[in-house]
């Protein structure tokens, strides 16, 4: 194995992981606090890609459509939140059977608007061509996918660990009878978290179109991997949800390099393990 194919799979996986930790993070969150596994947290990511495409078609400006995508999902995951899912708030099968249905029919209307062609949104100028890395030329805009990643990580810690917010957020996670007793209103609590959620979903959206194709069922397979991570790394755990993502990053990207058809294999095979010897997963709570 030569030292840029190594680099350049290395690089591959981090950034894919990035990607998969802008998803996953506001995933797992929703799953923390109000124990509802979203599986229609991959429409959402796909339906928040299509809208940022039609905004940078129209405006030409892609922070733009990022922006747009990811407050389009929002209010479409506020609207999920309050209206479809509080009426069954703590039947877990219903919730789990409504999420699914509301990923069938956006992606649906997702095929009636913007058909069944695979497009890609363009990268910004200075964000494309590549970098010199001595070894290799890289990328310049996957580099920034991967930072990215971490930013938003760093961003959602501090969040998390050092505001008022953060701490009711994770008292909430912890005993949400308890600080509904406080006076905290924890439904709006709710609705906060996963209107953060389908922010993030919709703005992974528009940043994986620029190098995924957007295309009817890529929400499934969005989903897929974002499960994986989760169970990786433990739902409800924000550290979790990064090492799950780069894990799934790096482990997809030699894969697909070294073992194509095996991919899929080597990707749930590590999330079987961690099943049957850890089943709340790498840093996840019983």
């Amino acid at each position: 194995m030569s030292v840029d194919f190594f680099l350049t799979q290395t690089l591959n996986g981090l950034s894919f992981g990035g990607l998969l930790f802008l998803l996953a993070s506001g995933f797992t969150l929703v799953f923390g606090l109000m124990r509802i596994v979203n599986l229609a947290h991959g429409a959402f990511y796909l339906v928040g890609g299509y809208i940022g495409f039609t905004t940078l078609l129209v405006t030409g400006n892609f922070w733009l459509a990022a922006l747009v995508g990811a407050v389009a999902v929002a209010v479409l995951g506020t609207f999920v939140e309050r209206v479809l899912l509080r009426p069954i708030r703590g039947q877990d099968m219903p919730e789990v059977l409504l999420t699914i249905g509301v990923a069938f029919v956006l992606g649906d209307l997702s095929l009636a608007i913007w058909g069944g062609d695979p497009v890609q949104l363009p990268i910004p100028g200075y964000l494309s061509g590549g970098v010199d890395l001595g070894v290799v030329s890289y990328p310049r805009f996957r580099i920034f996918v991967a930072v990215l990643g971490v930013a938003v990580g760093v961003a959602l810690w501090f969040l998390q660990h050092r505001t008022r917010v953060g701490a009711i957020v994770r008292a909430g996670v912890d005993d949400r009878e308890m600080i509904a007793a406080l006076g905290v209103n924890i439904r709006l609590v709710f609705t906060g978290v996963f209107l953060f959620g389908a922010f993030l979903a919709g703005l992974s959206g528009v940043i994986g179109g620029t190098f995924l194709s957007l295309v009817p069922g890529a929400d499934i397979e969005i989903l897929l991997f974002a499960l994986v991570v989760v169970i990786l790394g433990g739902l409800g755990s924000l550290p979790g949800a990064a090492i799950g993502s780069a894990l799934v990053g790096l482990i997809d990207s030699f894969a697909r390099a070294l073992v194509p058809e095996l991919s899929f294999f080597t990707l749930f095979a590590p999330m079987a393990i961690v099943l049957v010897l850890r089943p709340h997963g790498l840093l996840g709570r019983r």
